[in-house]
């Protein structure tokens, strides 16, 4: 991944990104009235905002427990190999799984954390023994169920 350079945010971007993390289907006219901005002025920085990648997409929030995912786990992974064409095949691997919502690479005891959303306990152990156990390079495997989730957001504070 490559990484991107920073934008640079006034306080009028931040106060639309403010916005913008929690309410993401505003209509533009209600988000200029919030932030302070006429409607055109608004709609531009918006849309520079997407263009540099600061707004990178937009999704709805969906509580897993109401369509029936109810076991979340975070899984740690240690990899026997480091060398590039292993790590690839591990990412591609990773990226085809529909479980993983999120996959973070870790200094530390271990490589890997993976952050896994399914069904329920059974098809948890499943996953686990029959789909990342057996992926080639695998050494190490660690599981911690979550019992409950105390907060989940994904609006990022803005300085």
């Amino acid at each position: 991944m490559i990484e991107s350079s920073v934008v640079s945010l006034d306080d009028s971007d931040k106060a639309i990104l403010d916005v913008l993390q929690t309410s993401g289907r505003i209509r533009n006219v209600e988000l200029a009235e919030r932030v302070h901005l006429s409607p055109p002025a608004t709609h531009a920085r918006v849309k520079r905002l997407e263009d540099e990648g600061v707004i990178a997409r937009y999704a709805a929030h969906v509580d897993r427990n109401k369509i029936g995912q109810d076991c979340m786990c975070f899984i740690t992974v240690s990899l026997e190999l480091h060398q590039p064409d292993k790590l690839e095949a591990f990412f591609n691997a990773i990226q085809a799984l529909p479980e993983v919502l999120e996959c973070h690479h870790l200094t530390g005891n271990y490589d890997y954390l993976l952050k896994v959303v399914i069904r329920n306990n059974r098809e948890m152990e499943r996953f686990i023994s029959k789909t990342l156990v057996p992926m080639p390079g695998m050494q190490r495997v660690s599981t911690s169920v979550v019992l409950r989730e105390i907060k989940s957001d994904t609006a990022m504070r803005l300085e």
